[in-house]
């Protein structure tokens, strides 16, 4: 989609924004009662009437106590570029009812997001139900329009950046987490979503290369079993040449280089024997690889045996790169029993540093794939394990655990007249009027307590008592006194051209803001079972609001 002018461009940034990534990302990726309403809003003269809508989610997911806010660049590039082609406006016209009136389209054809202001939490941030992750104003007819993309951006990303937070906590920060979930994603645009929300919620690479170009996400890939199992023989080896790192010789037998070492290995006074035949068309493999790519070397080890063969081939074709300066990069496993088998590789891998002489060998990075969670890194933890890195894929791109995060849209003013949606289901009770949001901190600065007010109330004040109650249950309320406070919502689109507004931090940015997020959340809020619920509340005079119009809108029950 092109760039086209609609409204404004940010205080800063001097330029039109480019539209969202996916150019399936237009004005007709949402519902179709999303015109029906925004036609008869016209029809009934409403569409122009100011409206302020709320999103939001209920539940944090994968049973936890927090969620990461994602999505919202896409959301500002898709109402930066919001207009509705001719061929677009056609289709609208076939797909509604032959009454509409022809002067419902022309008002389509204006349609833009110049009226519009969205106001959100900064993305990155470590968020919590119910508190608006964005209010979006603006005249009601087109913030309707932007429910369902808005919806579509959020709910996926967030969920994704959240799923991966959480595996880098359990995995702990010293691993290396790397995303290779792209052909088990839910098609091309899971995938691309998926390799940006996982960097984003803490992982260091990917194997998505479309990701990496469009992102500048670290790259990171190997060889797979075919290619291991592609070799015969080290004779099928042609060019066996290799130049050192300097480029002052060239070792012109690397080949036999490496079956010397393997020699050596096998000989080794340390190892006593450990190491028999190997696989040679697995060492011919390695070898080949290690001359394409001398300064990042890093072998499959379990095509057919682990300990047998991949290990002392890998040790053989490493120590040979040595030789000519160059410093391999490790091993990954992809099968067995990970905990057991990467703590015998290190345990050979120091052997070898020792016996021979090689400096940081016994540091060797170990990468382990194959299916891996939250329970299975959990249980790696427990057992006791020498990984270095993780490749994760299935699990933490599909989001196995759990479909979706459910965020919703709700009106909660229009025409400055607060709004409610009432339910049985206390939780779907929406918190209305338009409102602010803060994060109150204690003195071990900790997040306490985020805290919704009323727009015109004065803000929560550092060292002052404030009453936080929760928006629906009368008894639980409780008095602090913050020592650090934090307004959560900016704007940024400001709909009025000329108007300031925040600019879109680079990805980079926004994923150490939620790296630095999660170190401030107390341990207690973070951990995977039973973890302590983190405090959502509203204002004195808000809940007395919620409550009053409650009481207004709900109908009067009558027995007889």
């Amino acid at each position: 989609m092109a760039a086209k002018s609609n409204g404004p461009i940010g205080e800063h940034s001097g330029r039109v924004l480019a539209g969202p990534t996916n150019p399936m990302v237009t004005p007709l990726l949402t519902d179709l009662y999303q015109f029906t309403m925004a036609y008869a809003y016209w029809k009934a003269g409403k569409h122009n009437e100011r409206a302020v809508f709320d999103l939001y989610f209920r539940k944090n997911p994968f049973g936890g106590e927090y969620t990461i806010f994602a999505g919202l660049e896409e959301c500002i590039r898709l109402i930066a570029n919001f207009k509705l082609s001719e061929d677009e406006i056609d289709f609208v016209r076939e797909s509604l009812s032959p009454s509409c009136e022809d002067g419902f389209y022309d008002y389509l054809r204006g349609v833009d997001c110049s009226g519009v202001e969205v106001y959100a939490i900064t993305e990155g941030s470590v968020v919590f139900p119910k508190v608006p992750l964005l209010r979006v104003e603006g005249p009601v007819a087109v913030v309707q329009l932007l429910e369902t993309p808005f919806l579509n951006l959020i709910n996926y990303a967030s969920l994704v950046a959240t799923n991966a937070a959480r595996h880098r906590f359990v995995a702990g920060e010293s691993k290396m987490l790397l995303e290779f979930g792209l052909r088990r994603a839910q098609g091309p645009d899971g995938g691309i979503g998926a390799s940006k929300y996982c960097y984003m919620g803490g992982f260091h690479a990917t194997s998505n290369v479309a990701a990496g170009k469009l992102f500048g996400i670290p790259l990171r890939g190997t060889h797979s079993h075919a290619f291991v199992s592609s070799f015969m023989s080290p004779d099928e080896i042609i060019d066996k040449s290799l130049r050192s790192s300097d480029s002052q010789s060239t070792c012109e037998d690397f080949v036999s280089l490496a079956q010397t070492w393997l020699s050596k290995i096998q000989w080794s006074n340390s190892l006593n024997g450990t190491f028999g035949e190997t696989n040679q068309s697995e060492l011919a493999a390695f070898t080949s690889y290690a001359l394409a790519f001398p300064d990042n070397f890093l072998a499959l080890v379990d095509t057919y045996d682990v300990m047998r063969s991949g290990i002392p081939n890998y040790c053989a074709v490493a120590l040979a790169l040595n030789d000519l300066g160059y410093k391999a990069a490790g091993i990954r496993l992809d099968s067995g029993d990970l905990a057991y088998l990467s703590c015998e590789a290190r345990k050979i891998f120091h052997t070898i540093e020792k016996e021979f002489g090689v400096p940081g060998f016994g540091k060797t990075n170990i990468t382990a794939s194959n299916d891996l969670n939250e329970e299975t890194l959990d249980a790696l933890n427990k057992q006791g394990h020498e990984v270095d890195s993780f490749g994760i894929g299935t699990y933490v791109v599909t989001c196995y655990a759990q479909a979706a995060l459910g965020c919703v849209f709700k009106l909660v003013e229009i025409n400055n007249q607060p709004r409610i949606k009432l339910s049985e289901d206390v939780t779907k009770v929406s918190i209305p009027c338009k409102k602010r949001s803060y994060r109150l901190y204690g003195k071990e600065g900790y997040p306490l307590v985020d805290i919704m007010t009323g727009e015109n109330e004065p803000p929560p004040k550092v060292g002052e008592r404030i009453l936080c109650r929760h928006p629906f249950n009368e008894s639980k309320r409780a008095y602090v006194v913050p020592q650090r406070v934090e307004e959560l919502m900016k704007c940024f689109w400001s709909g009025s051209p000329g108007g300031i507004r925040e600019d879109l931090p680079p990805l980079k940015d926004i994923r150490d803001r939620c790296i630095t997020q999660l170190r401030k959340m107390r341990p207690d809020h973070m951990r995977r079972l039973n973890p302590t619920p983190y405090k959502v509340s509203v204002s004195a005079k808000l809940y007395e609001f919620i409550h009053f119009l409650w009481l207004n809108e709900a109908p009067v029950g009558e027995l007889q």
